[in-house]
């Protein structure tokens, strides 16, 4: 520059001055602030709102990209970083634990976390049964998907058993690699899941289980979540392997120490055997019941012994005993399933012992045995008295000519005694259909077995006779003094009705003063309460129990016995009383009424009285009859009671003359 010139004032940079800048200068600051992927589109479109030129914009795209790559790096890397440390975080926690439910639901849990699914499950293989069962689930809600069983080669957990290779499937059941069944299917269906991914749980070149992780909507798995299960799969079957060792270490441990400790105290150990195989051996001998077992035992065993039902043991505990055939224990408790062949009847648990030795456990076993077998023998013994009973009801109502003193004998068998009066109940469920009891099973024969059975159970506790018969059920139950036919049908109707939650219609028979001095009387009571029955389902009364009491005027039709003289009384009875302590003529002045055509007036020329006396009796009639007794249906009925009672009034006085 010439000296004699003055120097230039700087002034702003051009306009173009950032183009010389280097193009990664602003992606290096947001890679090193871990800035969203969406800020590395800023700097390109300051650069195009600047005026850059297209030179530029291309070494700043060219730049935005490498950085997005090594963005993606960084993040790669730190997550195979979380995800290894998640790993050997892991591998201490299941180093750490010892028993096998423990590190089995710490693997699940942990797969569940790896991979943020909704679910994760893990099966193990049944050598014996050749398939693989599920043992553990986490955040699983459905009880049919956790007690599934798959065979080998069947669906997707299958598989994966079969062949030691991971499966993954973002929709199951539109995947058709793996054969589907109809029982894993439903499983899968009532948990609700959509994608899963399953890995072996490999031990050596063998597989022992498989792990699963699973959501309830559709999902990718990416190849690095596959490589993550499986890693995590590796850990888990060596844990798995270590905790089955360290519980066969402490069996193995355990029936040593009990090995020895039996070998020292034998001889009291083979007296206190003897002393219980005595006690529970006469407690059968002599029909003891299953408190008395439990009593024995509490006695030896020092402790409290109590017998439960199966819904109110221990559930776990009495599945391992189930399945064990031992005495397991629960807690400070122990539990001994009482069970006959797969049915579980029960348990036997001892309170407070938790240090049991073996063979006081086995002493429990025993008495869980005995148990089974009071129980089932008790249980045998029902079912013969059912049958028993309905064979005695079916020879009063086939065989009139059956000796009675056989009756008599036979019934007291059973508690039952015909010599008192009993009532016929003839019962069928609301809808049921007619058929002779004796052909082939029809479609209604397990309603009917369900009523025999209700029925059974009504005679044997009111010490009474069932059988079945005309597509329902017939009992035989004494009648209490002064008891009430009516009542009797209306009260088992209700019983049987909630017993079987269904309508159930019950006719009842008038009273059989001793069924077995008149056999054939049985017969003849049962046809009478079918007329009961039928017309009650005829008058739309299905599901009620009446007897021919019950039906007015119609029951003189039903009842087998025509009383005619406690028809005329319960239609009449109240009048006629009034009449005989009042000296009043009640009756008369209503047999006028109705001969009258129900014309007070006409009435009063009748009786030759005033027209106001005629109102005053009526209204005294409607006072003992009820409001209701000049409706069509009652005044019916009371007009055959007037002239019954007229004609056996004739009767009688010409008897008399």
């Amino acid at each position: 520059m010439p000296h004699d010139q003055p120097a230039s004032a700087p002034g702003p940079a051009p306009a173009d001055a950032a183009d010389h800048d280097p193009a990664e200068a602003p992606f290096l600051g947001l890679l090193a602030t871990g800035a969203a992927a969406e800020e590395y589109e800023r700097p390109v479109l300051r650069a195009r709102a600047g005026g850059a030129t297209a030179a530029r914009l291309a070494a700043l795209e060219r730049a935005k990209l490498l950085a997005l790559r090594v963005r993606t790096e960084l993040e790669d890397r730190r997550r195979r970083e979380a995800e290894l440390s998640a790993l050997y975080a892991t591998a201490h926690d299941l180093a750490g634990l010892r028993d096998l439910d423990a590190v089995l639901r710490a693997i699940v849990r942990r797969a569940r976390s790896l991979l943020g699914t909704e679910v994760a499950y893990l099966t193990l293989n049944d050598p014996a049964a050749g398939d693989t069962y599920m043992r553990v689930t986490d955040g699983s809600v459905a009880a049919r998907f956790q007690q599934l069983r798959l065979a080998m080669g069947e669906g997707l957990g299958g598989l994966v058993a079969q062949t030691a290779r991971p499966y993954v499937t973002d929709s199951y059941f539109h995947d058709e690699r793996f054969r589907h069944t109809r029982t894993i299917d439903s499983g899968v269906r009532d948990e609700g899941l959509v994608a899963i991914l399953g890995v072996p749980l490999l031990l050596g070149s063998g597989v022992i289980g498989v792990l699963f992780a699973a959501d309830r909507r559709e999902r990718v798995f990416e190849p690095g979540q596959v490589a993550l299960l499986a890693a995590h799969a590796a850990h888990a079957a060596v844990a798995i392997d270590t905790a089955n060792l360290l519980a066969e270490t402490r069996k193995t441990l355990t029936e040593l120490e009990a090995a020895n400790e039996i070998i020292r105290d034998r001889s009291s150990v083979i007296e206190r055997a003897s002393d219980v195989h005595d006690r529970l051996t006469e407690l059968v001998l002599r029909g003891g019941g299953v408190q008395d077992v439990a009593d024995a035992v509490a006695e030896v065993l020092d402790g409290d012994v109590e017998f439960t039902e199966p819904g109110r043991a221990p559930a776990t505990a009495l599945d391992r005993s189930r399945a064990d055939g031992h005495a397991v224990r629960d807690g400070a408790d122990w539990v001994a399933a009482v069970r006959a062949g797969g049915e579980v009847l029960g348990a036997l648990v001892l309170r407070g012992h938790p240090a049991l030795d073996p063979v006081d456990q086995r002493t429990l076993e025993r008495a869980a045995m005995v148990t089974s077998l009071l129980l089932l023998a008790r249980r045998t013994a029902g079912e013969a008295e059912q049958r028993v009973r309905g064979e005695l009801l079916d020879d009063l109502l086939d065989a009139a000519a059956r000796d009675p003193r056989l009756l008599r004998e036979r019934a007291a068998r059973v508690g039952a005694d015909l010599d008192a009066p009993h009532v016929v109940l003839a019962a069928r469920m609301s809808g049921a259909p007619i058929s002779d009891g004796d052909g082939p099973p029809r479609p209604d024969g397990t309603d009917r077995r369900r009523l025999w059975s209700a029925a059974s159970h009504l005679a044997a506790t009111r010490h009474g006779l069932a059988a079945v018969r005309d597509g329902g059920a017939v009992l035989l139950l004494p009648l209490e003094s002064g008891g009430d036919p009516a009542h009797t049908a209306r009260e088992i109707a209700a019983r049987l009705g909630t017993a079987l939650h269904v309508p159930v219609t019950v006719g009842a028979s008038a009273p059989v003063p001793a069924p077995a001095a008149r056999p054939a009387a049985v017969a003849d009571a049962y046809a009478e309460a079918r007329r009961c029955r039928e017309a009650l389902c005829a008058l739309g009364r299905a599901g009620q129990g009446a007897a021919a009491a019950d039906f007015g005027f119609l029951g003189l039709l039903l009842a087998d016995t025509r009383d005619v003289d406690g028809f005329v009384h319960r239609t009449l009875g109240a009048v006629a009383d009034y009449d005989a302590r009042r000296g009043t003529e009640l009756l008369r002045t209503l047999g006028a009424y109705f001969a009258c055509g129900m014309s007070p007036a006409r009435t009063k020329d009748e009786l030759h009285v005033h027209v106001n006396t005629v109102a005053q009796r009526l209204e005294r009639v409607g006072r003992l009859l009820g409001p209701d007794w000049q409706t069509p249906a009652r005044a019916l009925e009371i007009q055959l009671a007037l002239r019954l009672h007229q004609l056996s009034a004739a009767v009688t006085r010409e008897t008399e003359e």
